[in-house]
């Protein structure tokens, strides 16, 4: 077996999605992975530090990448446009380099301990957005307001995109979402 397998790391994450989806969350082993995708333990780690980082790798990319977006967003928008600007070209870009999502999301959602999980990275989304933001001269209040709805408008646009199964752009889920976050505003 080569030192530095190529493709180790996608199949790493194809097995332990399947493995995951087939027995649960809890009765795989780091091992079991491994041997699923033809690789030994310790390859395991040579990509990821447990179990649970292999649904999630990647993933922390996602903050800087939007924070830049916010930064440099239009200028004279409004902070929640620019946000919005920023998710949709961020998004549009996501879904690109995305597999395997709503097998994915069913091994988080059946999973407290990966649940948590996506809470801390949907956390560090939302602190990055807040903090753009402040770079751009919003004030905290505003920021942290608007980043908390930016948030929540992003993952559920996503959780659309990945229920639509390719039927839907991940612009024109957000587009939806937006449309509806609007609409219960101005409803009130």
């Amino acid at each position: 077996m080569a030192r530095w397998d190529p493709g180790a790391e996608e199949r790493l994450k194809r097995a332990a999605v399947e493995l995951y989806s087939e027995r649960g969350y809890d009765n795989v082993t780091v091992t079991h992975i491994a041997e699923r995708a033809g690789l030994t333990r310790r390859s395991y780690f040579r990509y990821f530090p447990d179990k649970r980082e292999v649904l999630f790798a990647g993933s922390e990319r996602l903050p800087p990448a939007l924070a830049e977006a916010v930064v440099t967003a239009d200028p004279n928008a409004a902070p929640l446009a620019a946000v919005l600007d920023a998710l949709a070209r961020i998004g549009a870009e996501l879904v690109q380099h995305v597999d395997g999502v709503t097998e994915r999301r069913a091994v988080i959602d059946a999973s407290p301990e990966l649940q948590e999980r996506e809470r801390t990275k949907t956390a560090a989304i939302t602190a990055a957005i807040r903090d753009a933001l402040k770079q751009r001269q919003v004030n905290a209040d505003t920021a942290e307001l608007v980043a908390q709805l930016a948030t929540v408008a992003f993952q559920n646009a996503f959780r659309q995109w990945i229920d639509a199964e390719g039927r839907a752009s991940f612009g024109s889920c957000l587009h939806t979402v937006t449309d509806e976050l609007r609409a219960a505003l101005a409803a009130t």
